[in-house]
């Protein structure tokens, strides 16, 4: 029972170690970020539809159940072609250290949508996390579209796992993940249509761009989620959370190790982002310990 107790342990640093590169294949594949978004949900609803089918997953849903699943569907998709495009007009390192602000757009969105009440600590550590992204900004203000775009990508990935959160509790996760992705490409599908972008040369990639695409949608996309989902019954939800917040670690890490020079930044960029992922982390120490004296209380 230790023993693979463990193994799911490493294994779940193995699958945040795949999420951190996924950024990395952003940037060694040379297509635009919606063209590449395209290609990564076509390629990983394909892949995750076999996997349901093989296990015998129902995929029957109610139109009403279908239609939240949609909008999921389109905000993943814009979250996705927000963080690729940080990637294409900044680079690796900005936009995983921005990413990090995801938890606290998180903290600000489940009160407005779970009605809640807003926890004081969390606004201290929202304004602590502005004073990192203010050192980053100044910094690197040559990157500013990137660390908008960056920023726009963490909101609503922040906004998607609120709303998924519900679903989540309810439905099988393998099924809502084929149809969200399903949806966010019938929603580029149709930008892509009606923009005449769909040229003979939308379909002629390089074989690196192929190869690149297929881990992405593979590896990075629909093993790593249904990996994500395995390891989560066996592992406590408060160390799956710390270990998450590896994720930018490891991708600038790989960065710096695979992309080389465009990767390295001055001392105050990753002092603003050593800001960011330490208040996070410590965020997120707080809500767990606070929620494990709720469940004693009960």
């Amino acid at each position: 029972m230790q023993n693979d107790k463990l193994l799911n342990y490493f294994h779940l640093h193995f699958i945040i170690f795949i999420w951190g590169f996924t950024a990395v294949l952003g940037a060694l594949i040379s297509i635009g970020a919606i063209p590449l978004v395209w290609y990564r949900m076509i390629l990983a609803s394909g892949f995750i539809y076999l996997f349901v089918k093989f296990r015998k997953i129902d995929l029957r849903f109610p139109y009403r159940v279908l239609a939240g699943f949609f909008l999921a569907g389109l905000i993943i998709a814009l979250h996705w072609l927000a963080f690729f495009e940080a990637i294409k007009v900044s680079n690796v390192s900005v936009t995983l250290a921005i990413m990090s602000t995801g938890a606290f757009f998180t903290s600000l969105l489940e009160p407005l949508l779970y009605r809640r009440r807003i926890i004081g600590y969390e606004v201290l550590f929202g304004l602590i996390v502005v004073v990192g992204l203010y050192i980053i900004f100044k910094v690197e203000s040559e990157y500013v579209w990137g660390i908008i775009l960056a920023l726009t990508s963490s909101f609503l990935g922040s906004l998607f796992s609120v709303i998924n959160g519900r679903f989540a509790i309810r439905y099988n996760a393998s099924a809502i993940s084929f149809y969200e992705l399903l949806f966010g490409m019938l929603c580029i599908t149709v930008y892509l249509a009606f923009s005449g972008s769909f040229t003979p040369s939308f379909f002629k990639l390089s074989a690196n761009d192929w190869i690149f695409l297929l881990l992405l949608a593979t590896v990075c996309t629909g093993y790593a989620f249904i990996a994500s989902v395995h390891v989560m019954k066996w592992i406590s939800p408060y160390t799956v959370m710390l270990t998450i917040n590896l994720e930018p670690v490891y991708g600038i890490i790989l960065a710096l190790l695979i992309l080389g020079d465009s990767e390295n930044m001055s001392p105050q960029f990753y002092y603003g982002a050593a800001i960011i992922l330490v208040t996070v982390i410590i965020n997120g120490i707080i809500k767990m310990k606070m929620e494990r004296k709720k469940r004693v209380i009960k």
